[in-house]
């Protein structure tokens, strides 16, 4: 549960929206994190507090006159209580209020009775296409992030009133994943960190072709993880039915051919190249331009072969990858021998760091364990969720890139 522990002020204010508030609180609490929502008057007018208790299991507060509090002053106590307060929704006019540092209501006293350093602001705009075009909108927007709130961005498509745009709440997925994003340790600030993910497929002919049981998987939670961290991350990806992780720029290619294009181009403006695709070795020295058809007499086409260049490789033994300007990562999936065949690898690839995992059985899985291979020796990463095992990895990755730094 990757919110274990956290305390979560949850803000409603007044909007459509707020029907999306009940599964981001489910959500939260689900990630390990407790819930204490807050709520104005006109967000009541939306849901109702006995909605969001029964989801919180915890008494809604909307009045600074709460009765409840001893000392009257629930802007105060909830406050130094949270690690965090998320407003979501967030209407354009309490975006203003935030701005100007208004406080006429519970939730508008507590955001700016909050102690800045310690207790972060969370902004999940909800708003209609045109009043979130305003120009009164985007100023307000850029001057509260340069006052130091963290704005989660808008979604796009079909808005309440009929008409289609950017503004609308992200989803409560979306939110969960940037919240929990937000709790992670920023050490790929500033860098560029290239993943290639998932098989490729070398074509025979129009509708067959070469490929493995590659899922994607461990690449994605990879430039999850690093996207976490705070890097900028460009994720090449064969064919996988996957979705996108937030903030990650995506690049989908097929063949081997295209995921080395896509690579070589991308790399001059990497710091980190994490190979986990699990690449064809070989493809057809031809594909047919039309299906190959059966002809009733029993004799079977005949498949010529050329190898496939070699990605990882190429990068790592480019000027960049020679000088360590670029960091090279590379991935063994193996059937036997892990540690002798991983060794090998990383000798013959020339990277500082290969990741060995067992496979194909790992193929499609949801956890794995690693095996951390460089040129003292190797360390294993104890079996857990790939997500689990691409932040530590991420972790590992970045301490080697401040250590060669240092």
């Amino acid at each position: 549960m990757d919110l274990n522990g956290k305390h979560i002020v949850l803000g409603l204010t007044g909007g459509i929206a707020c029907y999306k508030a009940a599964e981001l609180c489910r959500a939260l609490i689900k990630e390990g994190a407790t819930v204490q929502v807050v709520m104005t008057e006109a967000a009541a007018q939306f849901i109702t507090p006995v909605t969001m208790q029964a989801l919180s299991n915890r008494p809604v507060y909307g009045s600074q006159w709460d009765a409840r509090e001893p000392n009257n002053m629930a802007h105060i106590n909830l406050s130094r209580e949270a690690d965090a307060i998320l407003i979501a929704p967030c209407s354009a006019d309490f975006m203003a209020k935030l701005l100007h540092g208004r406080a006429d209501d519970l939730l508008s006293l507590m955001c700016l009775a909050r102690p800045i350093e310690r207790v972060p602001l969370l902004v999940a705009p909800a708003m209609n296409r045109e009043m979130w075009a305003h120009p009164a909108t985007q100023r307000n927007m850029a001057q509260l992030r340069a006052d130091g709130t963290h704005l989660l961005g808008v979604g796009r498509g079909e808005q309440a009133c009929g008409e289609s745009g950017d503004g609308r709440m992200l989803e409560p997925q979306e939110l969960l994943q940037d919240v929990i994003a937000f709790f992670q340790p920023k050490s790929l600030v500033g860098q560029h960190v290239l993943v290639s993910a998932g098989p490729t497929f070398e074509a025979i002919d129009p509708v067959r072709g070469i490929t493995n049981l590659s899922s994607g998987k461990m690449g994605f939670a990879i430039a999850r993880a690093a996207q976490e961290a705070g890097a900028e991350v460009t994720l090449v990806a064969g064919p996988v039915a996957l979705a996108t992780p937030r903030g990650v720029r995506r690049i989908d290619v097929v063949s081997a051919l295209e995921m080395m294009q896509a690579c070589v181009a991308e790399a001059d403006q990497a710091h980190v190249f994490i190979a986990t695709a699990a690449v064809a070795d070989w493809r057809p020295d031809s594909a047919a331009t039309q299906k190959i058809k059966k002809d009733g007499s029993g004799q079977t086409p005949t498949l010529g072969f050329v190898e496939n260049p070699d990605i990882l490789a190429t990068l790592a033994q480019s000027p960049r990858g020679v000088s360590g300007d670029l960091f090279c990562v590379g991935f063994a999936a193996e059937s036997h021998d892990l540690l002798a065949h991983a060794t090998a690898k990383r000798a013959r690839k020339k990277v500082p760091l290969l990741v060995g995992n067992i496979g194909p059985a790992t193929f499609g899985q949801d956890d794995n364990a690693l095996l951390l291979v460089d040129a003292q020796g190797a360390k294993e990463i104890p079996r857990n969720s790939k997500l689990a095992l691409a932040r530590l990895l991420i972790a590992d990755i970045a301490a080697r890139l401040a250590s060669q730094s240092a």
